[in-house]
């Protein structure tokens, strides 16, 4: 194998594909990057057994690249990721010589690398499904940011560290949840899919796909679901993941039909009262803070023993007037706030003990809930 490539086009493929690699990997071939070089292409493989990530690189104009010599080779992901982020000459050869050396050169660097044999590599499968699902890349990305954070991080639980998948007709449905708090979005899909499906993706795997994608608005993302994996295709990018097996639990009774009261408020102003009055709670994990309302006034309130107390209050509209007092965890209701990128946001009051519900009218296809802390009652 022999090739002279231009660094940019090198660096981003090999970017794309380091996010396979993991640095916990027992597995030594793991820790590589599979070349595969083609006369008008390099394919770049990378996979930890849990995701898979494979790019292609063509040549975009004459001299971006060319080929001497076709042939496969695993290097090592972390060294040639450095070396060549840091490499300052716009033009980088590679070259196997006795099958296994590698010498990726410049004009005034040399090094030299030993390599894995590509029978070594495992055998992987990226086949595309003939029942694709298409959804924007935009949409995509922004729903995996506004259900993500509430999946579980207990392993106990492991149906619930991921992010549930429902297509049925022309809607995509996603849900979360970590038993304390539950987000949705649902999506309209350009095109009904044929069949239905209900799946659960590692939400860690469906992060790291986002983190490859840029900012191209216009793109589609193509989704292949299979029994035990699912494949996206984002352009040259084509990243596999396992799923979760088990039965994801119905979330859907968790969603009141009626509500008693909504509560309009200011996004920033409330994300900004709340995350003040939670500085003093004692317990940074449940940092319970309290909201109280009086009249079109609503009151935020934390205390502590060893600390201190603070209340915050801003105005507010409600649809009735009557007022109300509910705790809940600031850090699950802040983190449920930030999936909106809303001016307002309503706060479905439903009652005591009942889960608090959030939703925008600029976002009706979104939904976050957060279950209160209830109080302790003495008799």
């Amino acid at each position: 194998m022999k090739l002279t490539i231009k660094k940019d086009l090198l660096l981003d493929g090999l970017n794309k594909v380091s996010h396979a690699i993991s640095s916990k990997n027992l597995i030594p071939v793991l820790a590589g990057i599979k070349f595969d070089l083609k006369k008008d292409k390099l394919t770049l493989t990378a996979s930890d057994n849990d995701i898979t990530i494979q790019t292609t690189i063509e040549s975009l104009k004459d001299g971006d690249f060319k080929v001497e010599e076709e042939g496969s080779i695993i290097i090592s992901g972390k060294y040639i990721l450095e070396i060549v982020r840091k490499i300052p000459d716009e033009f980088i050869n590679i070259d196997v010589v006795d099958n296994l050396k590698i010498m990726v050169y410049t004009d005034n660097s040399e090094y030299d690398l030993n390599g894995i044999s590509e029978n070594e590599y495992p055998t992987i499968s990226l086949d595309e499904s003939k029942k694709k699902i298409d959804i924007n890349s935009k949409i995509f990305r922004d729903s995996i940011t506004e259900t993500a954070f509430a999946t579980s991080n207990e392993e106990t639980k492991p149906i619930l560290t991921g992010i549930n998948f429902k297509v049925n007709g022309n809607i995509l449905e996603l849900n979360s949840t970590d038993s304390y708090r539950l987000a949705r979005k649902l999506i309209n899909l350009s095109k009904a899919s044929e069949d239905s499906y209900n799946i659960v993706i590692p939400s860690h795997n469906v992060l790291e796909f986002t983190r490859i994608m840029d900012d191209d608005d216009k793109a589609n993302v193509e989704m292949h679901i299979f029994n035990s994996k699912v494949l996206f295709k984002y352009k040259n990018v084509l990243f596999q993941s396992r799923l979760i097996s088990g039965t994801y639990p119905n979330t859907s009774n968790l969603l009141p039909e009626s509500t008693y009261m909504v509560i309009t408020a200011n996004l920033n102003d409330l994300y900004n009262v709340i995350d003040r009055a939670s500085i003093l709670t004692s317990d940074k994990d449940k940092n319970t803070v309290t909201f109280e309302t009086q009249g079109n006034t609503l009151v935020v309130k934390s205390s502590s023993v060893e600390i201190g107390r603070v209340e915050e209050k801003m105005n507010i509209t409600k649809n009735i007037e009557d007022d109300i007092k509910i705790s809940f965890s600031a850090r699950y209701m802040m983190e449920a706030l930030k999936a909106f990128s809303t001016e307002t946001v309503d706060i479905n009051y439903v009652g005591e003990i009942k889960p608090i519900i959030i939703k925008s009218k600029e976002k009706e296809n979104l939904t976050e809930l957060v279950l209160p802390v209830l109080p302790i009652r003495t008799y």
